[in-house]
């Protein structure tokens, strides 16, 4: 006999443990929060996973993919390099919506940085993160939008200015999300635009 088709596909019920994690961060969360939202029992999910480890260890197990996926998504999405640059970088913008839900977000990346089960994935995630931030600066670099620079630091600078962005924003609260990253990450990418007054002022002094 085969066995059941399932109803609920792994990618349902990890967004509904990223929405689950956001909400209510991961020592509150419960297997029944996540399976209530996706039509299952919370015996259905450790019977799939495990364990509420085993949930969260797959739900971080398949961010690298996510992160792939981002980018792809975004250079369709823009004829322009540097535009699809900022839409990548705004990403992380889209998946919280207040301060507390980024609380929670932070609480989790307290799991990834002290358990090294966590820390692979979030490892591997990182490093996607940071080869689609750098395949983008150097499709701009080639499209004439960016000057010629590191591909590679420019990226780590990046990646670090948009996790500050969300922890100052959480502070400060000045405005949405979004516009504080935003403004951000043109402060960090305004002086290497080709043709900045920062630009023509180095050639002009060679």
């Amino acid at each position: 006999m085969s066995p059941r088709p399932r109803t609920v596909s792994d990618d349902q019920i990890f967004a509904a443990t990223a929405r689950a994690v956001t909400r209510l961060g991961p020592a509150r969360l419960t297997l029944a929060d996540v399976a209530g939202t996706v039509g299952l029992s919370a015996p259905a999910l450790v019977q799939r996973f495990g364990s509420k480890r085993g949930l969260l260890l797959a739900f971080v197990s398949s961010a690298p993919g996510n992160a792939d996926e981002c980018f792809v998504r975004v250079r369709a999405a823009h004829a322009s390099p540097l535009a699809a640059l900022t839409a990548a970088a705004l990403e992380a913008a889209s998946y919280v919506s207040s301060p507390d839900e980024l609380a929670n977000s932070v609480a989790f990346l307290q799991m990834d940085l002290s358990d090294p089960e966590f820390r692979r994935p979030a490892l591997a995630n990182s490093k996607r993160i940071l080869a689609g931030y750098a395949a983008l600066i150097r499709d701009a670099i080639d499209a004439g939008e960016l000057v010629e620079c590191d591909a590679t630091r420019l990226a780590r600078a990046i990646h670090a200015l948009v996790g500050g962005s969300l922890i100052n924003w959480a502070i400060h609260r000045d405005g949405t999300l979004t516009a504080a990253v935003r403004r951000d990450v043109e402060t960090l990418l305004s002086p290497l635009r080709s043709g900045s007054k920062r630009q023509r002022a180095t050639v002009r002094a060679r």
